[in-house]
């Protein structure tokens, strides 16, 4: 067998062959999965309002850039790096001479941002890439002996990428494993939590993770559907919340549904725990002046940050401090109805 010729034209390689017009599997949609590939369809759904499956559209960007004010040789952070809009911005202020080091716990998409960032010609050592929760940063810059960064971002949202894609579990609009671990190769999936929680521990979860009202109601429904059959799919868990509240309209449900998975996301990945781990050790992180943005979706990180910034106030870690949150505008919400819930906060430290 010979080596093919380098001046003959590379071989068309095919697409993944489906049944009828279009594709109707995620792993068949060749479009969702390289979005870079498709500009005008991407602008397309872009321009309808939506995000376009299988990429993630970064929010408050314009504020955010205000409040980090990157500067060219700054080093830079971005905690929870996703489909990299955020870090590629940032990369492009603190070039040339700064660097962004990026933080992703998710394995699937980590080297994917890599890769998408670094065909941009962004030089090898302006971007150092690291698969780790961010609860970890302090550890990794002492491993690289960095002493202290300029600006840090933490987008403490779900990434489009996951939430598009069945195999993960995220969303429960579509069928897939009741999974919702941000990194598919540690701990316990959401069913698997699930099947060790009784209706009073259930209920209390749904209370601390989400807010939800019915949580009692729902965590019973569960619990009962659960000596059954186990729930082991995203359908058949949002089917059961929603059983619980009928005779209830359609939306009120499936914000509840909504919650419930958020509150299972929270657990299984142990966010709170991660974000309080991060919020304790990022003074250390910083150099005097440094900038801080975290962007939070819902009450229960908001309030965290805002308690750990106001308390860094007081203490004198933070020379200022976001007083009110900063929010989507009404364009930016009818554009990406994902920005939403969004809320931004702010500190600088002393």
């Amino acid at each position: 067998m010979t080596d093919a010729d380098p001046l003959l034209p590379a071989k068309h390689k095919r697409r993944l062959r489906y049944r009828g017009t279009h594709p109707r599997r995620f792993e068949e949609k060749y479009k969702e999965l390289n979005p870079e590939k498709y500009p005008e369809t991407v602008q397309k759904v872009i321009s309808s309002g939506k995000t376009p499956a299988g990429s993630h559209r970064p929010i408050l960007l314009a504020e955010i850039l205000e409040v980090l004010a990157p500067k060219p040789g700054e080093i830079a952070v971005d905690a929870t790096l996703g489909y990299g809009g955020h870090a590629r911005e940032l990369l492009r202020t603190v070039l040339p001479g700064g660097k962004l080091i990026a933080f992703d716990s998710d394995p699937v998409e980590l080297p994917k941002t890599e890769a998408r960032l670094r065909a941009e010609g962004v030089p090898d050592d302006s971007l150092i890439a690291i698969h780790s929760n961010f609860a970890g940063m302090v550890r990794h810059l002492a491993a690289r002996r960095i002493a202290g960064v300029d600006l840090v971002l933490a987008d403490l949202g779900c990434s489009s990428m996951q939430l598009d894609n069945p195999g993960r579990g995220f969303s429960f609009k579509k069928e897939g494993p009741l999974d919702l671990r941000m990194n598919p190769q540690k701990g316990r999936s959401a069913a698997d939590l699930l099947s060790g929680l009784n209706a009073e521990q259930l209920a209390t979860l749904l209370r601390a993770n989400a807010d939800e009202p019915q949580a009692d109601v729902i965590a019973l429904k569960i619990f009962e559907a659960q000596q059954t059959r186990p729930i082991e799919s995203t359908l058949a868990l949002a089917k059961t919340v929603r059983s619980a509240l009928a005779p209830r309209d359609r939306e009120s449900t499936d914000e509840s549904v909504r919650r419930v998975f958020q509150a299972l996301r929270v657990a299984v990945n142990e966010e709170f725990t991660a974000l309080e781990t991060f919020l304790r050790f990022l003074p250390g992180c910083l150099n005097s002046g440094a900038r801080v943005a975290i962007l939070t979706f819902h009450s229960g990180e908001d309030r965290r940050v805002k308690k750990a910034f106001q308390e860094g106030e007081r203490d004198g870690t933070y020379s200022s401090v976001a007083q009110e949150v900063v929010r989507p505008g009404p364009e930016e919400v009818r554009s990406n109805p994902r920005a939403s819930s969004a809320k931004l906060r702010w500190a600088i430290k002393s």
